[in-house]
């Protein structure tokens, strides 16, 4: 089974993302939708339970954050994939801001997770990753370097 986890500051295109490569083929896991952690947490036993595959569609921007969903898709025999997204601030905001509604989100909450975002490492358990930007209004994907 796979499992895959997206890292991204908020409006860096992980939920178009999502829409565009694993609608079709992963159940999503978001606190946007779910609200709570606890509910969270009961979506994603339940796709441990059925072997469903998912992304987790969160910022994840802290190691700690990654962590528990990796020991968790590990003990249940699942391929760990990471999607690093491009996090650049300014790009962020302008995006964001062309947003409506409650999908906006206050400046100071991307700035937030911004300073909180660590790159992730194929040592916390990651089986594969990837570096995701957008070009030209479309995703390009690129295997991960250790490096931006």
């Amino acid at each position: 089974m796979e499992s895959i986890i997206f890292i991204g500051i908020q409006a860096a295109g992980k939920t178009t993302f999502y829409k565009n490569h694993f609608f079709d083929t992963h159940i999503r896991i978001s606190l946007d939708q779910l609200n709570t952690k606890n509910k969270q947490n009961q979506f994603l036993q339940t796709c441990f339970d059925t072997q469903s595959k998912f992304v987790i569609d969160n910022t994840n921007p802290e190691v700690q954050t990654r962590k528990e969903f990796i020991e968790k898709a590990k003990q249940h025999k699942y391929k760990v994939i990471g999607y690093y997204f491009s996090s650049e601030i300014k790009k962020a905001i302008e995006r964001n801001n062309r947003r409506v509604g409650k999908k906006r989100i206050p400046e100071i909450g991307i700035k937030g997770t911004f300073n909180k975002l660590v790159l992730p490492k194929f040592e916390e358990g990651f089986d594969e990753l990837y570096f995701v930007k957008i070009v030209d209004d479309t995703f390009e994907i690129t295997p991960w370097k250790d490096e931006i």
